[in-house]
């Protein structure tokens, strides 16, 4: 047995480009052991990805966990958001899974919304307005262009319930990342029945969805993880509301998070309806609600130019006056699907350091001006603004988002706090608690705090700017010929 106060709890990860799995004691939050395998998503006109390999990925994670994983008493499954599995008869995919980031479906996203009432009745009865990000817009695609394939599914999953199915052998969602999809509708926390005919789509192909604190099940007989038969399997969410969870979120702090995309939410008491779409109107995994926004392009847009211009991605130089849009994805906030990286203000003098500078900043800024919208009327501005993800401890993305927002910063030391959001979340099986109050318990959001510098409003403002005079450009259709 290992060393722990109390029982034992399974949070995994399933992002875009791997899994990583915790096991965390429940008692103390204290992680015992872990582990971590990669996923491959395809490149070219689209992002794609096997959910088989996710299974794979997270039996090797678990393997890597050794003996604790076998004492575990709950598991949770985080996973990434929006990304459309089609499975058959048999539980098999039918085909690859289309992730958050394939941004294909952007003609029926602008479609669906025109046919069903136009920007703001999207926002007052699902809560968002979808983007090509959103599921619903991926599954009218897939009917457009791949019709055998839709004829072929007799299941619709998310990636985290692909997981939790395997696992339990029951297919469950859970309310945070059920809101993501387009065909849940906020308004009554139900599936929209008139969304799902219009796009064709059976009720009866979607997955239950359960409720927050409810057991989504137990781990059967036939399965490759290292889990006792009857360990319990909680609703698992999407990674979001599951980094939310594993910082024991209140409402009104903010939250920057740095991945392969760029999010910026704060938990709130109030259901979002943002008719401009800039902010998501997610639920959360505990009962409240988590508007969002999200950018396309971060951590890997930014480290691409840092590999072109041949810079450590910290070699960043101040006193640039070059603008760098790094929209390599094509871009969600502001909504430019066709968009493309742009530079603005190249001079003889100006150097590698400073055209890295400004990729930063070009990918900061779409998330601080998302930051007002999320956030309550009369929430409190002078918090820390929570930095987490990935290129939270590098200086460059922390002096950067210190520069650009003027608010003071505080980096979370834990790590992995999509797998701790959901260890918390199958702790609280256990305790009864909410899985927020399991991580505040755990002290999961203690790290330093950058105090806060005057804000470059000069940048923001050639920034803003260059965006503004450069949309005809951004907004134009690539020519495939």
């Amino acid at each position: 047995m290992s060393a722990a106060e109390g029982p034992l709890v399974v949070g995994v990860d399933s992002s875009t480009q791997s899994t990583k799995a915790l096991v965390v004691d429940a008692s103390t939050g204290q992680v015992v052991a872990s582990g971590q395998a990669p996923h491959t998503v395809s490149t070219g006109a689209s992002r794609e990805s096997d959910p088989r390999q996710w299974w794979d990925a997270l039996c090797e994670a678990l393997d890597q966990c050794g003996e604790a994983a076998r004492e575990a008493a709950a598991v949770s499954i985080g996973g990434q958001q929006h990304g459309l599995v089609t499975l058959d008869a048999h539980g098999d995919p039918v085909r690859p899974a289309l992730l958050w980031n394939d941004v294909q479906s952007a003609p029926q996203a602008r479609r669906l919304v025109e046919e069903l009432g136009g920007p703001k009745a999207w926002a007052d009865r699902t809560g968002s307005v979808p983007g090509a990000s959103f599921t619903v817009t991926k599954w009218a695609w897939l009917a457009e262009n791949e019709p055998e394939a839709v004829r072929a599914t007799a299941a619709v999953r998310l990636p985290h319930d692909y997981l939790t199915e395997r696992l339990t052998g029951q297919g469950t969602t859970d309310r945070g990342d059920a809101s993501g999809t387009g065909w849940w509708a906020s308004a009554t926390e139900s599936y929209d029945e008139e969304i799902l005919a219009h796009v064709g789509l059976d009720p009866a192909l979607l997955p239950r969805v359960v409720r927050p604190g409810e057991v989504a099940g137990t781990v059967r007989d036939a399965h490759d993880l290292p889990f006792s038969k009857g360990t319990l399997v909680a609703p698992g969410t999407g990674d979001n509301a599951a980094a939310a969870l594993g910082l024991g979120l209140r409402p009104g702090t903010p939250v920057l998070s740095l991945g392969t995309s760029g999010t910026v939410y704060a938990v709130s008491k109030r259901r979002p309806t943002d008719p401009t779409g800039t902010v998501a109107g997610f639920a959360d995994a505990h009962g409240d609600w988590l508007p969002l926004a999200c950018t396309l392009n971060c951590t890997l847009a930014v480290d691409r130019i840092a590999a072109l211009l041949g810079r450590d991605r910290e070699a960043v130089e101040p006193g640039t006056a070059v603008t760098l849009l790094p929209f390599l994805d094509g871009e969600r906030t502001p909504n430019l699907p066709h968009a493309t990286g742009l530079l603005h203000g190249l001079r003889h003098d100006t150097t590698p350091g400073q055209l890295l500078q400004a990729a930063y900043d070009g990918a900061v800024h779409s998330l601080l001006g998302a930051l007002d919208l999320v956030l309550d009327e009369d929430a409190d501005r002078t918090v820390p603004l929570l930095l987490i993800g990935g290129g939270a401890r590098g200086r460059a993305w922390q002096e950067t988002v210190r520069r650009l927002s003027g608010r003071p910063v505080q980096v979370p030391e834990a790590k992995e706090l999509v797998a701790l959001g959901a260890a918390a979340q199958a702790a609280g099986l256990l305790t009864g608690e909410d899985p927020a109050a399991v991580a505040r318990r755990w002290d999961t959001a203690r790290g330093p705090v950058l105090e806060a510098v005057q804000r470059d409003e000069a940048a923001l403002t050639r920034i803003a700017g260059v965006l503004s005079d450069a949309a005809p450009l951004l907004e134009r259709e690539p020519d495939r010929h």
